[in-house]
């Protein structure tokens, strides 16, 4: 194993994984982790050109890592995926779970079971899957981070949004007990919310939309993806060794803990 840097925000000697990282704050995140000098796993499901141009721009802002197709839900292709990172860059100790579906604003007449059930497969089955994958080699070193990105919809209550608000609130609770239960391993379990962060999925939501939700934030300003980065720097860092079982909301104020 690698021996970590004497800087504690420093990632040198670490393998990061972060899921659905391809687009979006997904790669603005790895480009973070990789510039902290972790060796990063960049993983896409779907848009096999979208992710290698992902790994492009990873690359030429210095990374360090590995393209890997998986898909995060599946039972099958979770060890596969974990196995495949661990052979080329060595076993994953930092998880970063962002990968996520679409999520149409509905009200709950209109929403059926089935997307129930993939907000649920993406937020609760996912996470506990990789868990499960890379908690072995994070309790055998003593040292691991899980980081859930969760978002600000469970606490505001955004309605019309029941499947995708259920779903996060029961990652949130997944995050928090994980937390105390690995946490004599010196492995930390923490998640981040988001508040509306505007990325390339959101580029056909409407003016009117945006507009309301912008004249809302405290801070004044629309958040961008670096926002997230640094967050997940820090809780994929020595310097939070401490901080456990916790969600930091990065939404400029909009929710006040």
């Amino acid at each position: 194993m690698s021996v970590p840097s004497s800087n504690p925000f420093s990632l040198k000697g670490r393998v990061a994984l972060v899921t659905g990282s391809s687009t979006g704050l997904g790669k603005s995140m790895a480009i973070a982790l990789g510039q902290a000098g972790a060796k990063v796993a960049v993983n896409y499901h779907n848009n096999m050109a979208r992710a290698e141009q992902a790994f492009a721009e990873f690359k030429a802002a210095g990374g360090e890592g590995m393209l890997v197709r998986g898909d995060v839900s599946s039972e099958s292709d979770v060890p596969r995926l974990i196995a495949e990172i661990a052979a080329t860059l060595g076993p994953v100790d930092i998880l970063v779970v962002n990968a996520t579906p679409d999520q149409p604003h509905k009200p709950i007449e209109e929403y059926d079971w089935a997307f129930y059930q993939q907000m649920l497969d993406f937020f609760i089955k996912s996470p506990v899957l990789l868990a499960k994958a890379c908690l072995p080699h994070m309790k055998q070193q003593r040292w691991g981070r899980i980081i859930n990105i969760g978002s600000e919809v469970v606490s505001r209550g955004v309605p019309n949004f029941t499947a995708y608000v259920a779903a996060k609130g029961g990652q949130n609770g997944l995050n928090r007990s994980l937390a105390t239960e690995v946490a004599s391993w010196g492995v930390t379990v923490n998640m981040i919310a988001p508040g509306w962060i505007p990325v390339e999925r959101h580029e056909n939501d409407s003016q009117e939309e945006k507009d309301g939700y912008r004249v809302l934030i405290p801070s004044g300003r629309w958040g961008v993806p670096q926002d997230l980065s640094g967050a997940v720097v820090f809780l994929a860092s020595e310097a939070s060794s401490f901080i456990t079982g916790q969600n930091l909301h990065v939404n400029g104020g909009m929710t006040v803990q």
